[in-house]
C-alpha cells in the first residue's frame, strides 16, 4: 500500500506543479498536505486513506476547475 500511496502522491505533485497559479494555490497546498493525515497501522491507516482519498478527489476537481478557469465562469 505504501508504494502505491507514494506513486499517487508523486503523480499529484507533478500535476499540481504543472498547473499551479495564484487562483489555485490554496487548493494546491491543501492537496499537497493531505498525506500528513494518513497515520496509523492496519485498519486505522486504511480508514485514514479512505477518508483522505474522498477529500483528495473533491479538492482535485476544484484545483482542475480553477486551473482551467471553469470555476470563475460559473
Amino acid at each position: 500500500m505504501e508504494r502505491a500511496l507514494i506513486r499517487e502522491y508523486k503523480d499529484l505533485v507533478e500535476e499540481i506543479s504543472g498547473a499551479l497559479s495564484t487562483e489555485n494555490h490554496e487548493v494546491a497546498v491543501a492537496l499537497a498536505s493531505l498525506p500528513e493525515r494518513i497515520r496509523g497501522f492496519g485498519h486505522v491507516k486504511q480508514r485514514n486513506v479512505e477518508a483522505v482519498s474522498a477529500e483528495r478527489e473533491a479538492l482535485l476537481a476544484r484545483f482542475r476547475a480553477l486551473a482551467t478557469g471553469v470555476e470563475h465562469a460559473a
